[in-house]
């Protein structure tokens, strides 16, 4: 467990894996002096982790979710039993004595104010979390400390992830955002160029998608070998469902200004 700013601790799940990188990054948040606190992404079901988790959140009284992955999730609903705490998401069906999380809302914890943002394209139900005390972004899988997002199609869809990374790239400046705490990876100082790097990459990927479709590349797996060449063999799945949301997203009709 390592304090990472003035209301933010990390605790790692001892879940690693291509997909997870060094694990999933559960998050403990307290306002400086504050008892009581709130705890993002409680992770695998995993009661080692659960414990390492309570030793430095003290009174949970909020759990909240960056959305449904069970890397993320699966260990919420054991989690809330043993702290009694409520569960919140932006998926009505993940919710424990909660609510659904709502874009824009303002949640208040003995102090720490944390501010909900809607970034759906991982997953239809990601969310992000603004701490104004620390100008800092939650940002679960929709941004990583290290590597490239997977668009999880058809949950995912790219155009609605690109339309979240322009909002917190907006977000990033409004706010003056100068910590990312990530769902997996390391920790981020530069948000601005990060989201940017994403987008970047995007654009590069939908270039290549585009370059074999007019060769004439239209078989899936022939698009998957031609677009990511040197993706590792664990990844070639993930890697898919990301070439699937490219493809849904070229046939998308172009918004109406």
């Amino acid at each position: 467990m390592t304090r990472v700013t003035r209301c933010a601790t990390l605790v790692r799940a001892n879940n690693p894996s291509p997909m997870t990188l060094d694990g999933t990054n559960t998050w403990v948040l307290a306002a400086p002096g504050a008892s009581s606190s709130i705890v993002v992404d409680p992770g695998p079901d995993d009661a080692a982790h659960f414990e390492a988790i309570r030793r430095v959140a003290g009174d949970v009284r909020l759990i909240v979710l960056t959305h449904g992955h069970s890397d993320h999730a699966a260990g919420c609903a054991a989690f809330a039993s043993l702290t009694g705490a409520p569960v919140r998401a932006a998926d009505p069906a993940l919710c424990v004595n909660g609510k659904p999380l709502q874009d824009a809302e303002k949640l208040d914890v003995d102090g720490l104010r944390v501010d909900v943002v809607a970034t759906p394209g991982h997953s239809a139900d990601s969310a992000c979390f603004v701490l104004s005390d620390d100008n800092t972004l939650l940002t679960g899988d929709t941004l990583l400390g290290r590597g490239s997002t997977v668009i999880v199609h058809p949950e995912g869809r790219l155009g609605d992830y690109l339309a979240s990374l322009r909002k917190l790239r907006s977000l990033v400046d409004e706010r003056e955002i100068a910590v990312v705490l990530p769902g997996h990876g390391p920790v981020r100082h530069d948000p601005a160029d990060l989201i940017d790097g994403y987008l970047a990459h995007r654009e590069r990927r939908l270039d290549d998608v585009r370059a074999a479709l007019a060769d004439g590349v239209a078989d899936v797996d022939a698009l998957l070998r031609r677009v990511y060449p040197d993706v590792d063999e664990t990844l070639l799945r993930p890697a898919r469902w990301s070439l699937l949301a490219q493809l849904e997203y070229l046939r998308e009709p172009p918004s109406l200004p």
